[in-house]
């Protein structure tokens, strides 16, 4: 088992940055790739960003990439979302997940799920 918590989520403006950490804990953290992915309401949840085991490959949905970035710390267990140019339509719950495989965009691809962290941007 893995257990993943989120932080770092908040009101902000149009424009302002934020950091999501998720720290995990329970297996070893370097033996699994690590997504971001979000949910705003009445919609699916979808893909934010992914990284390797390794950190060393990064993956993004468009919307986000270049304003957005993932990293991971395998020593304090700890993946974050530097979430930088924030715009409304960002505004969701955001979640991290874990998958055994390979970095993925694929939601049932992940075997484990934080609880979320709520990110709202307004204009």
């Amino acid at each position: 088992q893995v257990q993943l918590v989120e932080s770092g989520g908040g009101l902000v403006q149009a424009g302002a940055s934020l950091r999501l950490s998720c720290a995990a804990s329970g297996r070893t953290f370097s033996d699994y790739s690590m997504g971001w992915f979000r949910q705003a309401p009445g919609k699916g949840r979808e893909f934010v960003a992914s990284v390797s085991w390794s950190g060393r490959n990064t993956y993004y949905e468009d919307a986000v990439r270049g304003r957005f970035t993932i990293s991971r710390d395998n020593t304090k267990s700890t993946v974050y979302l530097q979430m930088n140019s924030l715009k409304p339509e960002d505004s969701a719950v955001y979640y991290c997940a874990a998958a055994i495989g390979p970095a993925s965009p694929v939601v049932h691809q992940y075997d484990y799920w934080g609880q979320g962290t709520q990110v709202t941007v307004s204009s």
